[in-house]
């Protein structure tokens, strides 16, 4: 019970984040960013339909023809945002009487906008919900046009973005191209939980060194690979392991001191984790029992 009210208050929290900058730093500056959201903008321009109207009238469209043609498995996880997102945005239509920008430059603007927008969107994929609009004609580009999501998102959220230029001009345009390559970028980050963990692949003839360097002096968990040459066909170990970034410098010159010709892989994790544990807990709890 604990972990679903969480889940609906991360949810919430994001789309109000989401609201928020939308009134504050997006809307007032026209930055047609993506989606519905955007296109508002440009409904507002010509005809004077607010915002919140707007997204909730094509939001519930929307909404209709995902249930016919994505079925209800899909839908459902988009109707809370579909709904909450253009409540929340009329709600704090008046946000900039409270919350006052006054000669801040537009790439700040542009930047604050990406980052709590992201930061929002994020926090609403991460436990599998969208906000509706575009999201749901990504899902039906995919669907039946084949076409990948990523590109189906540069396809629709690209066009409002040209819209915009059409509208505002281009150098507003510029600046709707960086809220929404934060967006995208801050988005995603938020929904995997980034923290760049650092996975090691290591050949080296002083293999039980190394492994006592991580086991014993760095409590790491260790995998051992059977691997073989390419050019050589020589059989041989590669060991297998997941560190902190922290950690990486300090264990990189460790081992170079064991092995100064070992060879050393390291490629960036999005998350790693040890049984239900993830790689930072794991380390805290190993830190907790030692003390």
């Amino acid at each position: 019970m604990r972990k679903k009210a969480k889940k609906y208050f991360t949810v919430i929290l994001g789309i109000l984040l989401v609201a928020i900058a939308f009134n504050l730093f997006l809307a007032p500056y026209n930055l047609t960013s993506n989606g519905v959201s955007g296109l508002s903008i440009i409904v507002k321009r010509f005809t004077g339909i607010s915002e919140g109207t707007f997204i909730l009238a094509a939001n519930l469209i929307l909404i209709g023809i995902s249930y016919n043609f994505l079925g209800w498995k899909k839908t459902k996880h988009s109707i809370i945002g579909s709904i909450l997102l253009p409540i929340f945005i009329s709600l704090t239509s008046q946000i900039t009487k409270f919350i006052v920008i006054e000669n801040m430059d537009e790439l700040i603007i542009a930047l604050l906008g990406g980052v709590i927008s992201g930061i929002g969107y994020g926090l609403v994929y991460q436990n599998d919900y969208t906000t509706g609009g575009t999201d749901i004609l990504n899902q039906l580009m995919e669907k039946y046009c084949k076409i990948p999501m990523g590109k189906s998102i540069i396809y629709v959220d690209g066009m409002v973005v040209l819209l915009g230029l059409i509208t505002f001009g281009f150098t507003t345009m510029l600046y709707s191209m960086i809220v929404l390559f934060l967006i995208s970028e801050l988005s995603n980050r938020t929904m995997l939980k980034i923290n760049h963990n650092q996975i090691l692949f290591i050949q080296s003839r002083k293999m039980e060194e190394i492994k006592t360097l991580l086991t014993k002096e760095f409590t790491y968990d260790i995998t051992l690979l059977n691997t073989t040459g390419g050019y050589s066909k020589e059989k041989r170990k590669t060991l297998f392991c997941a560190i902190a970034k922290n950690d990486y410098y300090l264990i990189k010159e460790s081992i170079l001191l064991i092995d100064k010709n070992a060879f050393i892989t390291v490629v960036t994790a999005y998350e790693a984790k040890n049984g239900n544990l993830s790689l930072k807990e794991h380390l805290k709890k190993i830190n907790t029992q030692e003390s």
